[in-house]
Order: C-alpha cells, then structure tokens, then sequence
C-alpha cells in the first residue's frame, strides 16, 4: 500500500487532533475539582467510590458513594464530554452520607468522586471502569 503525501499529512493532522482530547477533557476535570475544593488538598480516604471493573454498556453504569460525615459529594467522569455527573448534597438530619445511581460513560475512563466534609476537608476516590459499549455516542 503506498501513501501518498496528502493521506500522510491527513493521518498526521487526525492524530494530533486526537493527542489533544484527553488534555481538554482533563483540563474540564481540573476546572471542576477546583470549583469544588476551592483548590484545597484532598486526602485519599473518607470516601468510597464503588464502580464495576468492567461495564458491557456505557449507558447505564451502576456506581455508589459513600462518605460518613459528609456534607456533598461530587461525581465526575473523565472521559465524558460533560465531565460533571452529579453532586449529592447533604444536610444535617441525613440518616447517612452515601447515594447509589446509574451514570453513562462513553467509553473506558476514570470516575472521580471528592466529598466536601463537614470540617471543611476533602477526600478523594477515584475507579476506572472498562467500557465495552460507550453511552455517549461512542
């Protein structure tokens, strides 16, 4: 198969195009994180994200959260265009800080969960989930 130089220089251009997908979408991630946190520092335990290792259908991936002492709780995926899934929020007559749901994911990528607790600190959780089928058009 030979190549000529406008198939090199369009395989070349479709592939810095896609070099700079994950740094957007990563830069969106960053962007809601420090909305959320105010930019403070997160600690790794407190909270606790469960997700499938292994999805078979982006649009209905089951996760939970859990987080006592808790006031919100922040869930965002990676790989979304939309990064910002949900945030549970909390208030003081809560019987606990924990919430299930189904979220779409367009493809393999990490879902993020940050709680806001009631001292002013955050935690971190984050799961990677494999996805066979994506959700979001992919």
């Amino acid at each position: 198969m030979e190549f000529t130089r406008r198939d090199t220089l369009a395989m070349g251009l479709g592939a810095a195009v896609l070099s700079m997908v994950p740094f957007r979408a990563s830069a969106a991630v960053d962007a809601a994180v420090e909305a959320f946190t105010g930019g403070a520092d997160m600690a790794a335990t407190g909270i606790e994200l469960t997700a499938p290792e292994i999805a078979e259908n982006g649009n209905t991936v089951p996760i939970a959260v859990n987080a006592p002492g808790a006031t919100a709780i922040m869930v965002l995926a990676a790989g979304n265009p939309t990064p910002g899934v949900v945030t549970f929020k909390f208030g003081p007559l809560a019987g606990s800080q924990s919430a299930s749901t189904r979220i779409r994911l367009a493809g393999t990528q990490d879902v993020v969960a940050i709680a806001k607790m009631a001292d002013g600190s955050f935690a971190r959780a984050a799961s990677t989930v494999k996805v066979t089928i994506g959700g979001c058009g992919g």
